[in-house]
């Protein structure tokens, strides 16, 4: 019984971690970039990364920005991503658009741009 209640629990922890561990990097998503404007209506900015609701016209996005030092090295300030915000994103979005998720290269906040991954296009 305790061999069997052991591999239940190491058997959840992988699932648990994989699940967690499928969301970062970039493999889920398509490697093109599309473009959304919305206004923020959650965040929840931290590590691993923030996490942006976003309502584009109606449709409710998820976008992931950058971990806390990229947002820095972009130039974001506390209070710049904040709910009621419109912003303009680019980004890869997920390879299932239905998903309304998207990885956000850079973004815009009017005019200006704030680069999170300068290197990718």
């Amino acid at each position: 019984m305790k061999n069997l209640i052991a591999a239940i629990t190491v058997t959840a922890a992988l699932l648990a971690a994989g699940a967690a561990l499928a969301h970062h990097g970039w493999a889920w998503t398509t490697g093109g970039n599309i473009e959304l404007t919305g206004v923020i209506t959650k965040a929840e900015l931290g590590n691993p990364h923030g996490v942006l609701t976003v309502d584009a016209d109606g449709d409710i996005w998820t976008a992931e920005v950058g971990q806390p030092w990229r947002n820095d090295r972009a130039g974001l300030k506390d209070g710049d991503l904040v709910p009621g915000v419109e912003v303009r994103l680019i980004g890869e979005p997920s390879e299932d658009i239905a998903d309304r998720l998207i990885k956000v290269e850079r973004l815009y906040l009017g005019e200006q741009l704030y680069e999170l991954y300068p290197e990718r296009d």
